[in-house]
């Protein structure tokens, strides 16, 4: 399905961004994608009413968007990459302790001491409040940026009612059974069915939604994910996910230009929650960037452009733990290299979207340089145009004046000073004019 005919296909939009939610909780591109179709397929099974589809596709697309939330805690309180150890826990049943015991023991402290892991687990065992608390703030914040991206209560219930259990036994309400909103239920069953089916495959899948049948899931949606097993069809569908074809097309949401701008400031958020040290970066750089693409005169579709690019110009750090975003000390060489992909994992994803691909390269470039020094392509003044210039100014005035866990902020005319020498080599003279005007 392309766009409607007077609009954007919004489903297009939150399909390709979905991608940066994969990478942030660790997942291979195309999870969320992929739990769309098995959860809407669920929907088909058991009879879902057409007015709750809608509501519940969105859900299925935007199920991780709290998922940076707990990055850096997790980060920090299992001194592990938060990213595999949010990708492995998918594989563990909770309700077993022998099982969450084992996978506490190979995840905490990696290639450290048998005394550093009892440590690091005792320390996890007395932050149980605090484990709980985080859970609750990756449950609002998903559902807050549903709420932001103008989609239903419905929507935002179902995120924020994800890891709730049949049992209530789950996360963060302990609600049980009916309590639960029933796209939420699916939500559920859809994510780990995709799971444990990329990895294993269908058989595998269903034997565990039937072990966890009246425990973590709700009975019928096991018994309706049983009687799909033998469609063939239906699960090699999912190696290629479509999933405009799944929309209830009687209620094809559009998105006009201001939808657009809540959509980059949403997906800027969801990046500025994944580490303290840099939770307004994009916010920022927006905010700089817009002001001096005016002080230069630009017209107000670049300028539009320049604000877009510039709230998503971090997604790609996404992709980097936060054992490297919130390392105090200096990072090792592997570290810095890993660091050096983001710029490219943002064009990765922007690439995927429509409406916003046109704004991939602006966004990967904000950290090249006039001189070829910069990356991750070491591009020349030659190769980069104004605006890419100019988010590269607005980003470096932006991580200057604020604090960083290697450093306090510096002052404002401080940064500027600083960056004054790197003109007009490395940084663009008729940028960082305009930066200071704007920044008296």
């Amino acid at each position: 399905m392309g766009a409607p005919p007077g609009g954007i296909a919004l489903s297009e939009l939150i399909a390709g961004l979905s991608c940066a939610l994969d990478i942030a909780e660790g997942e291979p591109p195309g999870h969320a994608q992929r739990s769309c179709l098995i959860g809407m397929r669920l929907a088909d099974a058991i009879g879902l009413a057409a007015d709750a589809r809608s509501d519940l596709f969105y859900a299925l697309l935007l199920k991780d968007a709290g998922c940076t939330a707990n990055a850096a805690h997790m980060s920090a309180l299992f001194g592990a990459d938060d990213q595999l150890a949010k990708r492995t826990s998918k594989f563990v049943d909770w309700s077993r302790p022998l099982s969450a015991f084992v996978w506490s023991v190979r995840t905490v402290a990696p290639r450290r001491s048998l005394v550093a892991k009892t440590q690091r687990l005792w320390a996890i065992r007395n932050e149980g409040a605090v484990t709980r608390s985080l859970m609750t703030a990756r449950c609002f914040q998903g559902a807050e940026i549903a709420r932001k991206l103008g989609f239903s209560e419905a929507t935002a219930n179902a995120i924020f009612a994800l890891d709730e259990h049949w049992d209530g036994r789950g996360q963060p309400r302990g609600c049980r059974g009916a309590e639960i909103p029933l796209a939420a239920r699916i939500l559920c069953l859809a994510q780990t069915v995709e799971v444990f089916h990329y990895v294993r495959g269908v058989d595998t899948a269903c034997d565990v939604a039937l072990r966890r049948r009246g425990q973590w899931f709700d009975p019928e949606l096991v018994d309706a994910l049983v009687s799909l097993r033998a469609d063939a069809g239906f699960w090699e569908s999912l190696a290629a996910p479509n999933v405009s074809a799944v929309e209830p097309p009687d209620r094809v949401l559009l998105a006009d230009q201001d939808r657009l701008d809540r959509i980059a400031q949403a997906f800027g958020d969801v990046v500025g929650a994944k580490s303290k040290w840099t939770s307004a970066h994009c916010s920022r750089v927006s905010a700089i960037a817009a002001r001096v693409a005016a002080q230069l005169g630009f017209d107000a579709a670049t300028q539009r452009d320049l604000r877009r690019a510039a709230r998503l110009h971090d997604i790609g750090k996404l992709s980097i733990s936060n054992r490297i975003l919130d390392k105090p000390g200096p990072l090792t060489d592997a570290e810095w290299r890993m660091m050096k992909k983001h710029p490219l994992v943002t064009e990765h994803i922007l690439e995927r979207v429509p409406n916003l691909c046109a704004l991939a390269p602006l966004a990967g470039a904000h950290h090249e340089r006039l001189d070829g020094t910069g990356y991750p392509r070491a591009l020349t003044a030659d190769e980069l145009v104004m605006p890419m210039r100019v988010l590269a100014v607005a980003d470096v005035y932006a991580a200057l004046t604020a604090e960083r866990p290697y450093r306090p902020a510096y002052p404002p005319q401080r940064a500027l000073e600083m960056m004054r020498t790197e003109a007009p080599r490395r940084l663009d003279t008729d940028a960082l004019r305009a930066l200071t005007d704007v920044a008296q």
